[in-house]
C-alpha cells in the first residue's frame, strides 16, 4: 500500500488536510496525518500528534505553547518532522500553507534522498524559494489563492497535489546501481562549451558527469553531494560564484563554496571560469556606478571584476584548495576567463587577468600544479587536460 505522509499544522489548516487526506484514499493510497500545530486543539485527527514531533525535535509542547517565541516554536516541530520522517515507512510526503510550512518541508527535504517523492504547495512557490528548495528536488506548486479554506480555486489545487504524490510513489524511478565514479561539473552560460566538453570527456573515459550551473544554488548542491559522498571527483572549472560571493552579486554560493573537496580528500581540476564577472538582476547597486556592465539578458546585468578583486578572488582560492590532500590541478586560461573576456570581448582585461594569475601562483602551496594555457577557458585543450588529469586520478583509485 502507497503510504503518503501529509504534514501540517492540522488547527489552522484542518480542513485542507482533511481534503487531502480524503484524496489520497480516494486513489487507493493511505494518508499518515502528522501535526505540526502548536496553537489551538487540533480540527482532524493526526496519526502522529504535535506531542511526539516536539519531543522529537528536542522541546515539549508544553514549553513551546508557553512561550512567546514563534520561530523557535517552528524550529522545534520542523525538526522533529523532519526526524520523523527519517525513521517512517512512507512512500512519498506533502505539505501545504505558507512560509512555515515551506520551513519545514525544507528542513524535512534535506533529510530524505533524491527521488523520493516531495511535494509542497505554497504561497512563496511565486516568490525567492532558494532558502526553501535548498539543495533538494523539492516539487512546488502556487496555490494561485492563500491557504486558508477550501473554495473553487484551492479545491483542484490541492487535489492536482495529492494526485501528483501519489503518483511519484507509486511509479517511482530506480536508478540502476553503476560503480562507477560520479563526477561533478561546473558550468555557466559563458563556459558552457568547457562544462560540455568536459562531461562528453568523463563518458569516452567511463564516467558520469554530473553539470551543476553555477547561480549558488548550483553551486551549494554540487559541494553538498561531494560532502555526502555520492561526487567522487569534481572538475571545478567555472567559480564564478566566488565573485558573487566577494561582491554581493546574487549567484553568490557562500563561505564554504570550493571546500568540500578538500575536506572529503575528493581529486579536484579547478580553474578561474567566468571570475571576470559579477550577477545582478535588475538594477546595479548604486556602489558599483561606473563600473563596467554588460547587460546579459533582460533580467540579469553582469559586472567586470575588477584587478584588486581578481587579486583577491586568487587568494581565496588558494586558501580554499591548500588544505586538500587529495590530487589537486589548477588551469588558468591567459586569454579569457570567460566567452566575454576573449582579445576584442567586451570584458577582455588582461591586467586583471594577470592579477588573478598572479595571487594563484603565489597563493597555492607546492604539490598544487599550476596549467598554463595560451587560450581561452572555453578551449578544448582546457578541458581536455582536466578530463586527462581527473580520469587518470579517478582510474587509480577504482578497483
Amino acid at each position: 500500500m502507497t503510504v503518503i505522509a501529509l504534514v501540517g499544522a492540522l488547527d489552522t489548516k484542518g480542513a485542507e488536510y482533511a481534503f487531502l487526506a480524503d484524496r489520497v484514499a480516494a486513489l487507493g493510497a493511505t494518508p499518515l496525518l502528522i501535526d505540526i500545530g502548536v496553537l489551538d486543539e487540533p480540527t482532524v485527527p493526526a496519526r502522529i500528534g504535535r506531542d511526539l514531533i516536539a519531543e522529537l525535535g528536542g522541546g515539549s509542547l508544553t514549553g513551546l505553547r508557553a512561550g512567546a517565541d514563534r520561530n523557535a516554536a517552528m524550529t522545534v516541530m520542523a525538526r522533529g518532522a523532519a526526524n520523523a520522517l527519517v525513521d517512517l515507512d512512507v512512500d512519498g510526503v506533502l505539505a501545504v500553507g505558507g512560509s512555515n510550512a515551506a520551513y519545514v518541508m525544507a528542513e524535512i527535504c534535506t533529510r530524505l534522498p533524491f527521488g523520493f517523492p516531495k511535494v509542497l504547495v505554497s504561497t512563496i512557490a511565486a516568490g525567492d524559494t532558494r532558502s526553501y528548495v535548498r539543495e533538494t528536488d523539492l516539487t512546488l506548486m502556487y496555490p494561485v489563492v492563500d491557504i486558508n479554506g477550501l473554495n473553487r480555486i484551492s479545491r483542484p489545487v490541492l487535489a492536482n497535489a495529492a494526485d501528483a504524490c501519489v503518483g511519484m510513489a507509486r511509479s517511482r524511478y530506480a536508478e540502476p546501481a553503476d560503480g562507477a565514479p560520479l563526477v561533478g561539473v561546473s558550468m555557466f552560460g559563458v563556459t558552457t562549451a568547457a562544462g560540455s566538453s568536459v562531461v562528453r570527456g568523463m563518458a569516452d573515459r567511463g564516467f558520469e558527469a554530473l553539470t551543476f550551473h553555477c547561480t549558488g544554488v548550483g553551486g551549494r548542491t554540487m559541494e553538498s553531494l561531494v560532502l555526502n559522498g555520492t561526487i567522487q571527483g569534481v572538475a571545478d572549472l567555472t567559480t564564478t560564484e566566488l565573485a558573487d560571493e566577494l561582491a554581493g552579486g546574487v549567484c553568490s554560493a557562500g563561505p564554504t563554496r570550493l571546500t568540500a573537496a578538500a575536506v572529503r580528500g575528493v581529486p579536484q581540476v579547478v580553474s578561474v571560469g567566468a571570475l571576470d564577472m559579477v550577477n545582478f538582476y535588475d538594477a546595479v547597486p548604486s556602489a558599483f556606478s561606473g563600473r563596467q556592465l554588460y547587460p546579459h539578458n533582460p533580467a540579469v546585468t553582469l559586472m567586470r571584476t575588477t584587478a584588486e578583486e581578481c587579486a583577491e578572488l586568487g587568494r581565496r582560492i588558494a586558501d580554499r584548495l591548500n588544505p586538500s590532500t587529495a590530487p589537486v590541478a589548477v588551469l588558468f586560461p591567459h586569454r579569457g576567463l570567460s566567452q566575454l573576456s576573449v582579445p576584442g570581448g567586451v570584458f577582455s582585461d588582461p591586467a586583471a587577468d594577470e592579477a588573478l594569475y598572479l595571487a594563484l601562483k603565489d597563493g597555492l602551496r607546492p604539490g598544487i600544479d599550476l596549467h598554463d594555457f595560451d587560450t581561452d577557458i572555453n578551449d578544448p585543450v582546457v578541458s581536455g587536460t582536466a578530463v586527462d588529469l581527473l580520469a587518470t586520478w579517478l582510474e587509480k583509485e577504482t578497483p
